[in-house]
């Protein structure tokens, strides 16, 4: 890329706007997370977004092979006229993002073009790391956080959040020819996954695999924990909601037997609003060793970081201190009251 670009406010407005259309938990994390953060993590979101439309609208490879030349034009600073393509332009340059980064996406939503098959939790897992982990590794980035061992938590809770986002919407999926359960769960469980999918039912077997496939999001959220105290102090809060929201979606998964063929499991306003508060705890959550490997399927994601250019060097505001750490926090706990009053009317 050549001289940065800069992210105007109408387009970084028509961002904001897809952001409160899309995913509502998403959204609710976000009002924690500062301005400075939000509003790059927004023109990201909405070029996401777009790309994922595009490929559920049935595009096809047609649609696939625009997104990539979208990608590719807005890396040459050549971006196309839209909000987005603008957006993603300015804020790839300001936090260096490699391109690999939104093109493992892009990967993703290939994947699901072609109706790929999942076998092992590896696979799966791979799949969760380009349309998931990928995007958490690019928050990693607006955070300013490029230590590969934060980057590997990073792209932890992003596949955590897919594994469970995968076990709330067993059903829907179903019912849209998708079937992205461990093939071999299935079959250890007793059941034949294409004949399962012919004609999709909730029964114990298929709870087992759920629940299976619970427990390995789990295990990756407890992981991310050492990334997210690791995190510059006014950005845990944002990302320890998003930790503990989707980590309830399972927990409502699992209080309706695992069945999430008859129905989908939801988090109630209220439930994300003790969740929020909840989250500000990541504040004082102690910093646990991240030194574990990334998981093989995102280790690409963090070598990609790693072989790239750092960002131009910032002039950054003073350090705040103790006391306006302090009065920060009484206004986030301010912030988060009005907001449940104004809910509850």
């Amino acid at each position: 890329m050549c001289a940065s670009p800069v992210l105007a406010a109408a387009d970084l407005a028509a961002c904001r706007a897809l952001l409160r259309g899309g995913s509502k938990s998403f959204h609710a994390a976000g009002k924690l997370l500062p301005a400075r953060i939000h509003e790059p993590a927004a023109a990201l979101y909405a070029f996401c977004r777009i790309a994922d439309d595009a490929i559920d609208e049935g595009g096809g490879p047609a649609a696939l092979a625009s997104l990539h030349a979208r990608l590719d034009a807005a890396y040459a600073d050549r971006p196309h006229p839209h909000p987005a393509d603008r957006a993603l332009a300015a804020v790839a340059v300001r936090y260096a993002i490699p391109r690999a980064l939104p093109a493992a996406l892009l990967d993703g939503f290939a994947w699901d073009q072609s109706g790929r098959h999942y076998e092992t939790l590896a696979e799966l897992e791979a799949y969760a790391a380009r349309v998931a982990g990928s995007v958490g590794a690019m928050m990693a980035l607006l955070m300013e956080e490029r230590r590969p061992e934060v980057l590997a938590r990073a792209c932890d809770l992003g596949v955590a959040m897919q594994l469970t986002n995968i076990a709330r919407d067993v059903g829907e999926d179903a019912r849209n020819g998708r079937l992205y359960l461990p093939r071999a769960w299935m079959r250890e469980a007793g059941l034949d996954p294409d004949a399962w999918l012919a004609a999709p039912a909730f029964d114990a077997r298929l709870a087992a695999v759920v629940q299976r496939l619970l427990a390995a999001a789990d295990a990756l959220y407890r992981r991310s924990e050492g990334g997210i105290a690791s995190l510059p102090l006014t950005c845990r809060p944002g990302i320890g909601a998003a930790r503990f929201i989707y980590a309830e979606i399972g927990r409502a998964v699992e209080r309706a037997g695992h069945d999430s063929v008859s129905h989908r499991a939801t988090v109630p306003g209220r439930r994300k609003a003790v969740l929020l508060a909840r989250s500000l705890g990541a504040l004082l959550m102690p910093r646990p060793a991240v030194g574990a490997p990334p998981l093989e399927a995102t280790r690409h994601l963090v070598e990609a970081v790693a072989a790239a250019p750092p960002p131009r060097p910032r002039i950054r505001a003073p350090a705040r201190s103790f006391d306006e750490r302090i009065a920060w926090l009484v206004g986030l706990f301010t912030r988060l009251q009005q907001q449940e009053l104004r809910r509850n009317g």
